[in-house]
């Protein structure tokens, strides 16, 4: 999912405030945590996501896998913490800026 600028000050800024709610720890990228990240990002449409790995390559790796598998877009990253959105197609739940 591409996003433009305002778009993600927008998404930044109503993420500000959230906890992660997915946790990636030493074992990686595992299908039941895909499974549960996927439900989440339904449910929630923008959701943070902790990535505990030592090494910033797996790191990046890991985030650029969850946003491909999971049609989402990367709004920000910080540190081992990455802010992803994809918007629910049923029911929005957040109304975006076109420009």
């Amino acid at each position: 999912m591409k996003l433009n600028e305002s778009q993600k000050k927008v998404l930044r800024g109503l993420g500000h405030q959230l906890k992660p709610i997915v946790l990636i720890g030493d074992a990686g990228l595992t299908e039941s945590v895909l499974t549960e990240f996927l439900a989440a990002l339904k449910h929630h449409e923008l959701l943070k996501v902790r990535v505990r790995t030592g090494d910033r390559e797996i790191r990046d790796r890991i985030i650029g896998e969850l946003c491909d598998r999971g049609s989402a877009g990367l709004v920000a990253r910080t540190g081992n913490v990455a802010l992803l959105f994809r918007q629910n197609e049923d029911k929005p739940r957040i109304t975006m800026p076109q420009n």
